[in-house]
């Protein structure tokens, strides 16, 4: 059976080791107002433990939550007690999600009301990943919000480790890059927009995590390809990704995944 398990590698030059795939808990905590081909219910905690078992048992390490993703934080608190050293949690500020909307908040004060809360939520004492939740406008969202100076502050206080922008352009993620430690960048068969962002954080040594990297279910190949092995083949053939994050509740294409990935890196090695 393929695992992870040997293929963890450094986030950029953090002192963070990530496994290849990262499980995404949106689906863990909102079910509205998310783009997904067809609609889903979130496990309960049965269901979401053997989860979080099966990826932990395949070589999973690294986990992607934040506070837009409704109860997902606070649910995952409980549910990682007594395992927080097996796990890198990555999670995020700016963006909140109440009454079904979306709204943004990049202000110091209230990036550290909101690592504190993570903080509690998530019953741990440090994040090993922060990153700034944009709403797109990721140059004046770095430039004038304080957001970055808040969160290298956290890090020197030991909150956080590592920080960096989950953002939606190139020039966000390049300015992101300079300043802190990882972008998230969008980078699938669909959109391959932001690759200035992986040659610059490949030359630079700094950490790349994909987002919607099976571009959230809709990807468009030729009959008989395997989308899933596609996608690997793609994002693992730029030297600068790090780990791409996988948001299923589903067992089997989880086991999938995780199989189709192992392959790939180790043909690319």
């Amino acid at each position: 059976m393929h695992t992870l398990h040997n293929l963890h590698r450094p986030l950029g030059s953090t002192e963070l080791l990530v496994s290849p795939l990262g499980l995404g808990t949106v689906k863990l905590g909102r079910d509205q107002g998310v783009k997904y081909p067809s609609g889903f219910r979130i496990p309960d905690d049965a269901e979401a433990r053997r989860l979080l078992a099966q990826a932990h048992e395949l070589g999973i390490n690294l986990i992607d939550t934040a506070p837009a993703y409704g109860t997902s934080e606070a649910r995952l608190g409980p549910l990682l007690r007594g395992q927080r050293e097996q796990w890198v949690i990555v999670s995020k500020s700016g963006e909140e999600f109440e009454n079904g909307q979306s709204r943004f908040d990049f202000s110091p004060a209230h990036t550290r009301r909101s690592v504190e809360r993570s903080l509690k939520r998530l019953e741990t004492d440090f994040i090993d990943l922060l990153l700034v939740h944009s709403d797109g406008n990721d140059v004046a969202i770095l430039q004038d919000s304080g957001i970055y100076e808040t969160l290298a502050e956290l890090k020197r206080e030991g909150k956080i480790r590592a920080f960096g922008l989950s953002g939606k352009t190139v020039e966000g993620g390049l300015l992101a890059l300079q300043q802190g430690d990882c972008a998230m960048v969008t980078y699938n068969l669909n959109e391959q927009g932001e690759l200035p962002v992986l040659d610059y954080a490949e030359q630079h040594g700094k950490g790349i995590l994909v987002k919607k990297a099976l571009a959230s279910g809709h990807a468009c190949l030729q009959p008989g390809e395997d989308p899933v092995q596609a996608s690997f083949e793609l994002i693992f053939g730029h030297p600068a990704v790090n780990s791409a994050i996988i948001g299923t509740i589903d067992p089997q294409h989880l086991a999938h995944n995780v199989a189709t990935a192992a392959a790939v890196i180790q043909d690319i090695a």
